[in-house]
């Protein structure tokens, strides 16, 4: 069995942290999302493995090479052109327009394979989905999981007869035209012919266009209902909640990195905490290099990038703070996320350093001695 990973989009929903990134590269507990998807796919033999690429491509090509530290063959396909000048421009072809090209290119579609969104934490049971779907004499198969009724705007949705043939599917309807609350987890499972039916002449969609033209030639075309952790970074206010469980050990098979030195406190190599006045509440991890004046309260769930500096009396509570992120002092911070020269709350809403203002309520030891309200918290001041 093949695989192949989308990892072409903006992830616009994701910014600002996919301004410097692309969605694949964002870390969970410092490693990318889509670095637990290829040790994934090697646990269950599977050795080769396509990349289609295209916005900040060369991150992903950068961290990955061609896969020798996870035992496995990564290749990629950059979608895109170059200028006569050598500039790289990207183009993406959408996620099916991604997988012809592949096939064109160099006929790597030659059995089955499994295609994977590059932004999900899965442990799905692969040897098992495969089995189904060989079962079932599938051209294509789905994994779904029900989400509330509430969600399905956000996910495409299936519809199947009670074998779990698909009868139609739907890309992210509104909660009143849905038909269903069963969604595509962003797996499927491939057979070559499948890729035959691709046009070459325009971008094409897996969600909204491929699988409606499975289900209206009436192939075999199946979705899969399994038990099995997704955990899908969609928007800013998914990867924070996705962090704080993470943090919380509620994901099995994710462990802390680092060293632990207290209770619920991780830190790597050579970091330095001032203890005078400091006070910190795990579960917290604390980056290599990273530098804890005195004074500083930190509240778990957090997570502090290396090489990062939080001078003193600053408050952090319920955090996501990337690398090399400087806290200037008796600024507080209540779930929030911090990257380069953005923040963004757990609801979305994202400031500018340019936009940051001095809080004028209060510096963070007097607030000490006081309850503070939900309407109290938030970003005072960060600083690069």
């Amino acid at each position: 069995m093949k695989a192949m990973i989308l990892a072409a989009g903006k992830g616009t929903r994701v910014r600002p942290l996919t301004y410097d990134l692309p969605k694949p590269m964002i870390p969970i507990l410092g490693k990318p999302v889509m670095a637990y998807l290829i040790e994934h796919l090697a646990k269950y033999g599977v050795k080769e493995i396509m990349v289609n690429v295209s916005y900040l491509h060369e991150k992903i090509e950068n961290f990955f090479g061609e896969g020798h530290q996870y035992d496995v063959q990564i290749g990629y396909s950059f979608e895109g052109y170059t200028l006569d000048n050598g500039d790289v421009v990207p183009q993406p072809l959408g996620s099916a327009g991604g997988m012809k090209k592949i096939q064109q290119f160099g006929g790597f579609f030659d059995e089955t394979t499994i295609v994977l969104c590059g932004d999900a934490l899965i442990d799905l049971d692969i040897k098992s989905a495969l089995f189904e779907h060989k079962r079932k004499g599938a051209l294509a198969s789905v994994v779904t999981k029900e989400v509330p009724w509430d969600k399905v705007s956000s996910y495409g949705v299936v519809v199947t007869e009670k074998d779990g043939r698909i009868k139609s599917f739907q890309e992210k309807p509104s909660q009143q035209e849905a038909l269903s609350n069963f969604a595509s987890t962003g797996i499927y499972i491939f057979e070559p012919e499948v890729i035959d039916l691709i046009p070459t002449d325009r971008p094409f969609d897996i969600g909204s266009e491929l699988f409606p033209l499975l289900a209206e030639k009436g192939l075999p075309f199946y979705a899969q209902t399994r038990a099995f952790n997704w955990i899908d970074i969609g928007s800013v206010t998914d990867y924070w909640e996705v962090c704080q469980s993470v943090l919380m050990g509620e994901v099995a098979h994710l462990d802390m990195p680092g060293f632990q030195i207290n209770d619920g406190l991780w830190v790597g190599l050579n970091t330095c905490i001032d203890w005078e006045g400091t006070r910190i509440e795990g579960p917290v991890y604390i980056g290599s290099g990273t530098r804890i004046e005195s004074g500083v309260t930190i509240v778990g769930p957090t997570w502090i990038g290396h090489g990062s500096h939080i001078c003193s009396g600053a408050e952090i509570v319920r955090s996501v703070l990337f690398e090399y992120t400087r806290i200037l002092p008796d600024i507080a911070l209540k779930e929030m996320i911090v990257f380069k020269d953005y923040s963004v709350n757990r609801a979305g809403e994202m400031q500018h350093v340019s936009d940051w203002k001095p809080n004028t309520w209060g510096n963070a030891r007097d607030r000490r001695t006081k309850r503070r309200t939900e309407e109290d918290a938030g970003l005072s001041l960060a600083a690069k």
